[in-house]
């Protein structure tokens, strides 16, 4: 792969905390490409170790480790994508991204070069965090996936792209291109910032006083609802459909579980909210607003995967 820019001194002799450093960028990756914090920490920690297995002569004929921490990391997460398909069609229940909370939304760190020639294809760091973009990407195939995100969202030229991939740069080119409509289809009206949390804000308030019409004037008639317990927890057995169905559901479980706390929380860098019991996080929702009304709504109750909300 190519040199990136970095300090001679990381080139000869490659210190800890300069290895280290390239963490924050490989989670943000790793995370992206699979969707769980979980399973990134663990791909980083591996490619740490096989970076360290090296001698010290193989690590200092790295041209640039940062280079080659990222393409290590990312054949890791391309060989996961393939058995995560096959784990999660046992998965009991849907299969949701694992949810980020601010803290964990490291957004900085982005190579520079290598974008896609159109600017309306460029994806930013922060909308490729958003919930809805990482259920799109879970309907790629672990090459698009891996192609689309290493290019469009973290700018690596194609050649690049290839050597992690292990095809040509022409094919990675064609996955990238495909991955990409796969995103425009899902696309939808852009809401500002500031209406998405106030409609986001009157759901909650709404909920709080089961006020079945005001769930019903902020849902589209469209609107679906998708829960993800793992198995470890209860949760929809299926998607409710329709914003009748979805509005009766969030008033019925406010009615079954007196006490329940909403908060209103960045989630993957949107207006969410976060269910409390007794203090204790046992859900986490994110939203896609399409204008001014709620389409779809992913609620997380697996524990495993609210661990980084245990501190909230």
């Amino acid at each position: 792969m190519t040199t990136r820019s970095e300090p001679a001194a990381d080139r000869t002799d490659p210190s800890l905390g300069a290895i280290m450093s390239e963490r924050r960028r490989l989670i943000n990756l790793a995370y992206r490409l699979l969707g769980s914090l979980a399973d990134a920490e663990d791909v980083v920690q591996e490619t740490y170790v096989r970076w360290y297995t090296l001698s010290r002569e193989q690590q200092e004929a790295i041209v640039s480790p940062g280079a080659w921490l990222t393409r290590v990391a990312g054949r890791i997460c391309l060989d996961l994508l393939g058995s995560a398909r096959a784990r999660r069609e046992s998965y009991v229940g849907a299969w949701i991204p694992e949810p980020l909370p601010d803290r964990t939304e490291w957004l900085d760190g982005r190579p520079d070069g290598g974008g896609p020639a159109d600017p309306a294809d460029r994806v930013t760091l922060d909308e490729s965090v958003n919930m809805a973009f990482l259920v799109v990407l879970e309907s790629m195939t672990p090459a698009e996936r891996v192609a689309f995100v290493l290019h469009d969202v973290f700018r690596y030229p194609f050649a690049e792209v290839a050597e992690i991939v292990g095809r040509s740069p022409a094919a990675c080119r064609q996955l990238a291109s495909s991955a990409r409509r796969r995103l425009r289809a899902s696309r939808r009206t852009v809401t500002p910032a500031a209406r998405r949390a106030g409609i986001i804000r009157e759901f909650k308030e709404a909920w709080e006083a089961k006020d079945l019409p005001a769930l019903i004037g902020l849902l589209d008639p469209d609107a679906t609802a998708i829960g993800d317990g793992g198995g470890r927890v209860e949760a929809m057995a299926r998607p409710v459909a329709g914003r009748d169905e979805v509005a009766r559901y969030v008033v019925d479980l406010a009615e079954r579980a007196p006490g329940l706390c909403l908060l209103e929380r960045s989630v993957n860098g949107q207006p969410g909210l976060v269910l409390q019991l007794g203090g204790v996080t046992v859900a986490v929702m994110a939203f896609d607003v399409e204008g001014d009304r709620i389409s779809r709504i992913w609620g997380v109750r697996n524990p495993e995967k609210l661990r980084a909300w245990a501190l909230d």
